[in-house]
């Protein structure tokens, strides 16, 4: 169960249509490495996790993902707002506005629309965690592509913010990998024991 609070984590007030940022942007909502896919992510990864105090990490910052992603659309929607046809044209946004207009729709920058492919959700501690721990890299790596192309501070300060989440993301991660690995049984996991492997394909044959 949640509490919505109905205010952004942080503030967007752009006041400048910009649907060609808009189209940037959007990746960070549904391209590969957006926000739906890391709240979907950690949000499933978190039943499977065999360390309560990890799984826990997974709720809350799938939920904090899940308010990432809300900023990100509120970002998309002030720059399209009252979008006309003409600049939608001029701005090679016209395609998307054929099909959804100024709605939200969950697409990477170059139009491939949103999949469950996106992110993995294995059962297994040590892959799932490395899984999140790479996820929040590559998001960071988009977010600082964005702030090299993009110039208006009113879009880029949501940005900063979103980058740094990120970083603390992936820090908070490292950490729970640590953890876990203190508290599994090592002789289980070939992360820890490589003997384990040889005996897995034992059993195998």
């Amino acid at each position: 169960m949640w509490i919505y609070e109905k205010r952004l984590q942080y503030p967007v007030k752009i006041t400048k249509t910009c649907p060609k940022t808009a189209q940037l942007i959007i990746s960070q909502y549904g391209g590969p490495d957006g926000e739906l896919s890391a709240s979907m992510r950690y949000l499933a990864q978190r039943y499977t996790m065999p360390v309560k105090a990890v799984g826990g990490l997974l709720t809350d910052i799938g939920t904090e993902e899940l308010g990432h992603m809300e900023i990100i659309c509120a970002m998309v929607y002030q720059l399209t707002k009252n979008l006309t046809p003409d600049e939608a044209k001029a701005a090679g946004f016209d395609a998307y506005y054929i099909d959804h207009t100024a709605g939200l729709w969950p697409q990477a920058a170059g139009g491939v629309p949103f999949t469950a492919i996106e992110f993995q959700s294995k059962g297994d501690a040590i892959t799932d965690l490395h899984e999140d721990l790479a996820a929040e890299q590559k998001a960071r790596t988009v977010y600082e592509n964005l702030l090299r192309v993009i110039t208006d501070p009113e879009v880029r300060e949501p940005l900063k913010f979103l980058r740094t989440r990120e970083i603390v993301h992936f820090q908070r991660f490292g950490e729970a990998l640590e953890k876990t690995k203190e508290t599994l049984d090592a002789k289980n996991y070939y992360f820890f024991n490589p003997e384990f492997d040889k005996q897995f394909m034992n059993i195998a044959k």
